[in-house]
């Protein structure tokens, strides 16, 4: 397909572009397959999810209990993307790239996006909730280590550093995506994955699923903080992240990718 696309663009010499259309391929056809699950598979993708992050929660919380740093427990939560990816489970804000892309192509509507997001978004958190309920009762001194990180988001007021704390941590990951599906080898996907972490684990910006397992954890510890207050934090920051991949990552991938939309939305429409 590289090939005829590249003709049908006019580029015949430029190999970074074969590259180029190839990722794009493979992002629209990814795109399409995960936007066409049935809600059972929605559902239980995002329940898996959920609970591949929270192992990374764990791993964040045990290594910063023992060491107080932010990064190496950073480091130590790429455990839960690397299992994501290896699992191929869904975690919602890595739905800002490449469902977007696919619909954008034409090849599914915004109702199958917004099952999408809904679905896994929801699901994540029963799955984080349910490990993390596990993890306090199993591992209960992390339950302290977790009120304290707990309060980092839900004693922020919503003012400029927490809304680009959330955008960071949107347009982070977002990235994270675009290298995963740029790598030609899994090392350069795990790589990808380590570093998604330690940017947004180690620099402790605001992620919707990441830290509210955090917080979950520490309201089954009997913290001092309750569902609303996990609220009051989590509907900005969920919008916020959608922002930030959305408008600093994605719409620029789509500008990128003008012509080869252009294509795939032709080709669409001649075949219906």
């Amino acid at each position: 397909m590289a090939d005829s696309t590249r003709e049908e663009l006019g580029d015949t010499d430029a190999p970074v572009e074969d590259e180029v259309v190839e990722a794009f391929d493979r992002i629209v056809d990814e795109g399409a397959q995960r936007l066409h699950r049935s809600w059972r598979e929605v559902l239980a993708t995002g329940f898996a999810g959920g609970l591949e992050v929270g192992a990374g929660v764990v791993a964040l919380l045990a290594v910063y209990a023992e060491t107080r740093s932010h990064l190496l427990a950073g480091l130590a939560f790429s455990i839960g993307f690397i299992a994501l990816m290896l699992a191929r489970s869904e975690l919602f804000t890595e739905g800002f790239l490449v469902p977007v892309t696919a619909v954008v192509a034409g090849r599914a509507g915004p109702g199958q996006l917004a099952k999408l997001w809904a679905g896994t978004l929801v699901a994540n958190l029963a799955g984080g909730w349910v490990v993390m309920w596990l993890v306090v009762h199993a591992l209960p001194e992390l339950g302290a280590t977790a009120v304290e990180s707990a309060r980092t988001f839900v004693d922020a007021p919503l003012g400029l550093t927490s809304v680009c704390l959330a955008v960071l941590a949107g347009a982070f990951i977002t990235l994270m995506t675009r290298m995963q599906h740029g790598a030609e080898s899994e090392a350069g996907k795990l790589a990808a994955a380590v570093a998604g972490a330690f940017l947004l684990a180690g620099l402790v910006l605001f992620h919707s699923v990441l830290d509210s397992l955090i917080v979950f954890g520490a309201i089954h510890a009997g913290g001092p903080m309750d569902y609303a207050d996990w609220l009051a934090w989590f509907w900005y920051t969920t919008l916020l992240n959608i922002a930030g991949g959305l408008f600093v990552v994605t719409a620029l991938r789509l500008v990128r990718s003008k012509e080869l939309i252009q294509r795939e939305r032709a080709a669409v429409r001649a075949g219906d």
